[in-house]
């Protein structure tokens, strides 16, 4: 899973964006376009801890605070830099490795999950900023087969749209709960 590929897929999509009004509401979340883009951060900082600090029984106790006064080109700074570290954990973590997701979670899983919430919170900013914008299939493919072995067959953007309870899907209302899978058994 190729977290790199993911950031900067975001940084292609929202860079050009960052003049814009970011307080706005990321898509149908209740968040604002900027607190989403610090979400993802947090999120890649979090899972690069859980793979190099290997707990077993829970999260780390530390976070990411991105100061509030930073514009939204910073915030993606941000963003590319706990990539950045979250990939670097990948590379260099032995693949029998075991840190706590909800269980036991291989460095293939934080990659998967790193990925997810770039791509899919990409999506509600540019949602958000009215921006178009689609997730590169083949990330969404690899997100589905680690994250989601229980998708339905069509188009890897779609399906992972429709996984995550953000779009219909060939008929199929909208999801309104889900949960990936992570942890290995």
């Amino acid at each position: 899973m190729d977290v790199r590929a993911a950031v900067e897929e975001m940084l292609r999509a929202l860079g050009p964006y960052t003049g814009r009004d970011w307080t706005v509401p990321a898509g149908d979340l209740d968040w604002s376009c900027w607190t989403t883009a610090a979400h993802v951060a947090h999120d890649l900082l979090a899972y690069a801890g859980q793979v190099t600090g290997r707990p077993d029984s829970d999260y780390l106790p530390f976070d990411l605070r991105v100061r509030a006064d930073a514009p939204p080109a910073r915030v993606l700074t941000v963003v590319s830099a706990a990539g950045g570290l979250l990939q670097a954990a990948v590379d260099t973590a032995p693949a029998d490795l075991r840190a706590w997701h909800w269980g036991p979670c291989d460095p293939g899983g934080f990659a998967a999950m790193g990925v997810a919430e770039v791509l899919l919170h990409t999506h509600d900013v540019t949602r958000g900023l009215d921006v178009s914008w689609r997730p590169p299939a083949e990330l969404c493919a690899r997100v589905l087969r680690r994250l989601f072995p229980d998708a339905p067959p069509g188009d890897a953007p779609d399906v992972l749209l429709w996984m995550t309870g953000r779009a219909e899907l060939d008929g199929r209302p909208r999801r309104t709960a889900w949960s990936w899978r992570a942890a290995i058994s």
